[in-house]
């Protein structure tokens, strides 16, 4: 029944966008909140030219949780869920009996120049307490128009995203939930090197 259910809640949502360059925002009141960016980003749902949904797995996990959870639901107990609405930030914690882990996180921030907003979607492996990159680990970066209440996908703002370095290192990202800064993290055998990306209104710059 649970799933009948959800089904439901998931069609009422799904849209195809699979010719389009933005994707529409809705929500109440003045402006968007954390839960209106990641419910419609969640619901961009996307087909190929036969008709077959193209989200990657992971993207499916957590449109599945977030759905269940606008819907009233209870999660899996290896699920935890966090809608921190006062910071603009929301986690997801998948725990696997095998010690993996699979974060996802998601924010925005206000720019500067009061018209814009920069969502972030961002997915990282651990195991046993280490980052063990997946295949569909990666930070992207959408950029909302308060004019046209619309967010399209854009280049990292002041940064490459690299996910490792000439060194050697494996490398993923933590996105704020306190303060605005991006922390990168480089994974070496041995030890994690943090580098901040300082965020400035409009972008950020590594310090």
């Amino acid at each position: 029944m649970k799933r009948i259910f959800l089904s439901l809640i998931l069609a009422s949502f799904a849209f195809v966008l699979s010719a389009q360059e933005s994707i529409k925002v809705n929500f109440k009141g003045a402006q968007p909140n954390i839960s209106d960016f990641v419910t419609a980003y969640l619901a961009n749902y996307e087909y190929d030219e036969d008709g077959d949904d193209v989200l990657d797995e992971s993207l499916m996990a957590m449109k599945e949780v977030w759905f269940t959870h606008l819907a009233g639901q209870s999660l899996s107990k290896n699920e935890t869920l966090i809608v921190d609405a006062k910071n603009g930030y929301v986690s997801l914690e998948i725990r696997d009996e095998d010690g993996s882990k699979l974060c996802y996180q998601m924010c925005y921030w206000n720019e500067s120049d009061k018209r814009h907003k920069l969502f972030a979607y961002n997915v990282s492996n651990f195991r046993n307490g280490k980052y063990s990159p997946g295949q569909f680990d990666g930070l992207v970066f959408y950029r909302y128009d308060s004019t046209t209440k619309k967010m399209k996908d854009c280049d990292a703002p002041g940064f490459d995203v690299q996910y490792g370095t000439d060194d050697g290192a494996e490398v993923n990202y933590e996105l704020p939930r306190y303060g605005k800064d991006i922390i990168m993290n480089a994974w070496y055998k041995n030890k994690t090197q943090k580098s901040t990306l300082k965020w400035d209104g409009r972008k950020f710059r590594k310090i």
